[in-house]
């Protein structure tokens, strides 16, 4: 049966339908046959003296009268069952379009491989050129292997689809690999030395299966050259280092790295979590750096820790000195476990007390979270576990009343810090998202070091003292962070210091103030900062926001539309400076107006959807200098989730390249996928779908 949009025009009548021989006689009025169509029919005229299409493919006779046109004989050809038919067909369809990378600067198709529209006279033209640069880019992009190009099968495939195409061998898909990786270097390059903000940096040790040592330094910072403000995160190198390099080594090959990208004056603050020696290579860092006057409150900011890694530090260390009863809770489910048997009456004591089947968790040693989820699943079986210590009392590996005890209440605390790490895992993680959660956590640890049981008790002050070594660290950073969140402001601090230091309310109000003295100083150092007053964006403007800026902020909505500086918001601001001059008020700084007005209130539910650096581009207008504060503070990667040395491996393929090749394609490939991501923003792409660029990263 025929398509609707594809129906033919049969030939009418019982008039027999055999073509008849007609000599050729040329007729000067007879139109030229201009239609690519004719290429798949030949026109022959009946003897009845009505012309027909023969179908050559499968000799099927269709109409062919002046007034038919040819749309009908281009749908036989769609339906034609002929295999010769389907492959011509599609290799005359198939046209390769090519987007050139200045597509976001000049919002313009590039020129292609092959170009041609679906009219009557279709043309491809194939670039051989281009043509090699897709496939190396493709094989960056997605971690392909350079042999792949030695595949037989890729070669039929590539044959199939393009027979023009000449295939590259093994060495000049990996030059064209570098040259990727040269070109994306110089264009990032380009960008970072034009973004007016300052950069942060996290340094990570990464090493290959052949026991070869590699740093990896990362730069995170605000992006404002589109119409919105986004969170950017870039690989800038992969060197290869000695596994015997000293702290001072890796903190000159670090700033070494960074001249070469001309950030090294432009730093806000650098993460150090899985570096070797990470804090002598802070210490050294700021012992360069400090004395140039380059890095934040004299160097104050520059050394954190991200939260996740606080959070795991003070918990592992914890949790070192509870080894017996950890190692308590593993033997019984190594018990369970120790057979098919065992497990199957396991199973059938829980279906017979109705309990449903949940996993049996054993934990990975020096893995916490994987500890919780073992004492977690041990609890939930609680009753099955005690029946079977009933039945099989001779075995001494069932814990006591007294060690379940204290392990339901491990569980809670390991619970609590565990719902916490969940919530790291973001899109966009600025630096104001989890002062709020690192607080509550402090105020958690003072309460559970009070608590009646002895090993909460010591468990909780353990934690307590570790927690609060880390936090110091990274309790400034953070504390500005959340000044910078319009919903909290003060507000934040002020609130959990207070549950912090309990009774010590002269503490609480000393560290309080110290926070707000240098936020004040930093504040003061941006709006006296060259940077700050060559900025085209600074319009000065000055009093309460409802005379100055009319933004779709306003309290109570959510909306994602910001508002744009014009020259009528300019001239507004210079109308409230003349009233409020005159009547002789003094002109407000940055940070007065914005403490003194109300926090931003969001309508219920959608705590979590707010984009603070939204409506820090919306507000950079009202708030030249807290903006510019806001990009550098808000991009210290306080909030990442850095990677346990089992990701930290290099799989077999890139472990066998030379450092330069590991380095060329590790980075170019970073930077490719954030192009990539960034043009599939409004393409709704499954972000959770894994990725073939996951090969370069992910251990064999």
């Amino acid at each position: 049966m025929l398509e609707p949009g594809a129906m033919e025009v049969p030939i009418a009548g019982t008039v027999s339908t055999t073509v008849a021989a007609v000599p050729a006689v040329h007729n000067p009025r007879a139109r030229k046959l201009r239609s690519a169509v004719w290429q798949d029919f030949t026109k022959e005229r009946r003897a009845d003296g009505n012309c027909v299409a023969i179908c050559n493919h499968c000799k099927k006779q269709l109409t062919a009268t002046s007034r038919s046109g040819t749309t009908h004989l281009r749908n036989h050809l769609a339906i034609c069952t002929t295999t010769s038919t389907r492959r011509a067909g599609k290799r005359r369809k198939l046209i390769v379009r090519r987007i050139l990378n200045n597509k976001s600067s000049t919002g313009r198709l590039g020129d292609g491989h092959a170009s041609g529209d679906d009219h009557d006279n279709d043309s491809t033209h194939f670039d051989q050129e281009l043509s090699r640069q897709d496939l190396a880019r493709m094989i960056v992009q997605h971690g392909y292997r350079f042999s792949m190009v030695d595949d037989l099968g890729f070669q039929k495939f590539v044959k199939n689809l393009q027979p023009q195409f000449s295939m590259v061998s093994y060495d000049i898909v990996r030059a064209d690999s570098m040259a990727i990786y040269a070109s994306e270097r110089l264009k990032l390059q380009d960008v970072l030395l034009k973004t007016p903000c300052r950069i942060s940096i996290s340094v990570d040790m990464w090493r290959s299966s052949t026991q070869m040592d590699y740093l990896c330094l990362t730069c995170h910072y605000i992006d404002h050259a589109s119409d919105e403000w986004k969170l950017r995160k870039k690989i800038l190198n992969f060197v290869h280092v000695d596994e015997h390099f000293t702290a001072n080594q890796i903190a000159n090959l670090i700033l070494e790295k960074l001249q070469e990208w001309g950030i090294d004056r432009k730093l806000a603050a650098v993460v150090l979590d899985n570096c070797t020696s990470g804090d002598s290579v802070a210490t050294e860092l700021v012992r360069v750096l400090q004395p140039r006057r380059l890095l934040l409150l004299n160097g104050n900011l520059f050394h954190v820790r991200s939260c996740a890694h606080i959070l795991n530090l003070t918990v592992e260390e914890s949790l070192e000195e509870t080894s017996d009863i950890i190692n308590r809770v593993r033997e019984m489910i190594q018990n369970v476990k120790f057979s098919q048997e065992r497990l199957q009456k396991f199973l059938g004591t829980a279906k017979l007390l109705q309990i449903d089947q949940k996993m049996l968790v054993l934990d990975s040693p020096n893995n916490w979270p994987s500890t919780y989820l073992m004492f977690d699943s041990a609890c939930y079986y609680h009753d099955v576990l005690l029946r079977l210590a009933e039945q099989e009392s001779h075995y001494a590996a069932f814990l006591t009343p007294k060690e379940w005890a204290d392990v339901k209440a491990l569980t809670e605390i390991l619970d609590a810090l565990s719902n916490t790490m969940e919530k790291f895992p973001v899109e966009n993680p600025t630096a104001n998202l989890y002062f709020n959660d690192m607080c509550e956590i402090h105020v958690l640890l003072n309460t559970w070091r009070n608590s009646p049981s002895p090993v909460v008790a010591q468990m909780a002050g353990r934690m307590l003292k570790k927690f609060e070594g880390y936090w110091d660290l990274t309790r400034q950073v953070m504390a500005f962070a959340s000044i910078l969140d319009p919903r909290y402001k003060m507000k934040s601090i002020e609130y959990f210091f207070q549950l912090i230091y309990g009774n010590d309310q002269f503490t609480a109000k000393a560290t309080i103030e110290a926070i707000k003295q240098n936020f004040t100083s930093l504040c003061n150092d941006y709006e006296h900062s060259a940077d700050s007053l060559k900025n085209p964006s600074v319009l000065f403007y000055t009093g309460n926001s409802s005379s100055c800026m009319s933004s779709v902020y306003s309290n109570g909505n959510d909306s994602k539309t910001f508002s744009r500086i014009t020259l009528s918001d300019a001239r507004r601001g210079l109308d409230q400076y003349i009233q409020e001059s005159s009547s002789g008020q003094s002109l407000k700084s940055d940070l007065d107006m914005y403490l003194e007005e109300a926090v931003y209130r969001q309508k219920e539910g959608n705590q979590d959807n707010f984009d603070i650096l939204g409506w820090w581009k919306s507000f950079a207008a009202k708030y030249p200098v807290l903006s510019q504060m806001a990009r550098d503070v808000l991009a210290i990667p306080v909030s990442i989730i850095p990677l346990d040395s089992e990701a930290r491996v290099l799989n077999e393929y890139l472990s066998t390249m030379d450092p330069s090749t590991v380095e060329g394609l590790v980075c170019a490939q970073d930077w490719l996928r954030a192009d990539t991501e960034v043009a599939n923003t409004d393409g709704h792409a499954d972000d959770k779908a894994p990725r073939g660029d996951e090969m370069i990263v992910a251990p064999n």
